[in-house]
């Protein structure tokens, strides 16, 4: 069982935690929480769309991805839309696994893969106006080391 959530409401990341070290067979629980960072001087937030329904497809897609490239038990995948203020969470991904090589591996994987093929779009609101941001060359780059 796998959770998969995209929405504007706020990370409670303790409570995914736990749900992720509940199973005792599992040695290895590793989290990433990505939060919203100041770009620019003057940024004040960042405001993320979707493609409803598809954005959900792509994350079931990449997290079966990780399951056939590694042995995972349990797989948490949040990613935050709409109004999202500097310094706040933006997304969480959990994996539990017997070993942490493989739970290492397949958060990174699922972020690097979320960042490159998942539906979101971002927009820089500033003092000085809104600005759409381009996906990053660092981020083109880390998914070369998966396929």
């Amino acid at each position: 069982m796998d959770i998969i959530k995209v929405s504007n409401e706020p990370i409670y990341t303790e409570k995914l935690i736990d749900w992720l070290s509940e199973l005792s067979q599992d040695g290895a629980v590793v989290t990433f929480m990505g939060k919203v960072r100041c770009f620019e001087k003057h940024m004040l937030s960042l405001f993320l769309e979707h493609y409803a329904g598809m954005t959900e497809k792509v994350l079931t897609n990449i997290i079966s991805q990780a399951r056939e490239r590694w042995k995972l038990s349990r797989i948490a995948v949040i990613h935050r839309i709409g109004e999202i203020s500097v310094n706040e969470q933006i997304v969480f991904v959990g994996v539990s696994s017997a070993h942490r090589s493989d739970a290492f591996a397949a958060a990174e994987f699922i972020m690097d893969v979320l960042k490159n093929q998942a539906p979101f779009w971002k927009k820089e609101r500033t003092e000085n106006g809104d600005v759409w941001i381009d996906a990053k060359k660092s981020d083109i780059e880390s998914l070369k080391k998966w396929y």
